[in-house]
């Protein structure tokens, strides 16, 4: 009888890793193909050597690195730097606004009669259905030269005349705002959705200013929400391509620009592999981060990355 069991409970446990593997195949191996063999291509040609027509070819060099901090055959250039530290503040300026953005909205859904909320949160995530590049287009039509937002832009002298508010780096930000706006409401409004409002009325019964009741009975209930909205938006604005290039017009070259011209125009794919690997560098220290800051301010798991 104790072999039978010992049997029957090795069959089981045999059953039940093959049905967990046959569950978890799919997703794994999307991730293989997708994700982990093209970022082990890249590290392989990053380190490699600027070929003919920017081929990647042997021997193994660190040269594309030198490039890319700046160090090229006419000496050092801080160009690449500027755009590496352009990239990262437009995501920081960005990510701001978006949280300021996003709050007082995810707010007031939350405070609608419950028939109204899908249709306020459908009206949010509606644009983000439309291509970006026509979004990106639509945006260029509206900044443009002579349209009523640059005409009130120059009589307060914000503008030179006859100049609108495209391209500029104003008009990226305002693009990466609208761009990822989405991304930061909806996992506020789920946090809303969680609210103690009892907490909130506890600090007012002790005469807490507004200000102090939503710092510390509002923003440690909505931190995980918050924390999610970065992640969700910080990352893809550090590489975005299609605004920086578009509302940008050249002015505001971001690191994603950097690399996809190192792949077409600038012919260096090593330079371009090297700039792709600080990016997803860049993605892992900030989902580091933003662990620990979770840490620091929650303690708890749900606001754990």
């Amino acid at each position: 009888m104790a072999t039978t069991s010992r049997l029957r409970r090795r069959y089981s446990s045999i059953r039940e890793a093959r049905h967990l593997l046959l569950t978890v195949a799919p997703g794994a191996a999307w991730i293989m193909v997708f994700l982990v063999l093209p970022s082990l291509y890249l590290m392989a040609v990053a380190f490699m050597t600027n070929g003919p027509y920017g081929l990647p070819q042997m021997p193994l060099s660190l040269e594309s690195f030198k490039r890319l901090a700046g160090f090229g055959f006419l000496g050092w250039s801080p160009g690449n730097l500027y755009t590496l530290l352009r990239s990262l503040w437009q995501t920081i300026i960005a990510t701001g606004l978006v949280v300021i953005v996003a709050y007082p909205i995810a707010y007031y859904i939350t405070t609608c009669r419950a028939k109204w909320r899908p249709i306020m949160l459908l009206l949010v995530v509606v644009p983000s259905w439309t291509n970006q590049v026509i979004r990106t287009f639509g945006w260029m039509n509206l900044l443009a030269p002579g349209t009523p937002l640059s005409s009130f832009a120059e009589s307060l002298g914000f503008i030179a005349p006859n100049m609108g508010l495209y391209p500029s780096s104003f008009a990226v930000t305002l693009g990466l705002i609208y761009n990822f706006l989405p991304f930061m409401v909806l996992p506020l409004y789920a946090a809303f959705e969680k609210l103690d409002l009892a907490q909130v009325e506890a600090a007012q019964d002790l005469y807490a200013t507004p200000v102090r009741a939503f710092w510390y009975a509002v923003f440690p209930q909505t931190l995980a929400g918050l924390l999610a909205g970065v992640v969700l938006v910080a990352i893809p604005a550090f590489g975005m391509y299609v605004i920086p290039e578009l509302l940008g017009g050249g002015k505001s070259l971001m690191l994603g620009n950097l690399v996809a011209n190192q792949f077409s125009g600038g012919a260096n794919w090593p330079l371009g592999a090297a700039g792709a690997i600080l990016m997803l560098l860049a993605t892992f220290i900030g989902l580091f981060a933003m662990r620990r800051i979770g840490k620091r301010l929650g303690g708890g798991e749900q606001v754990v990355i």
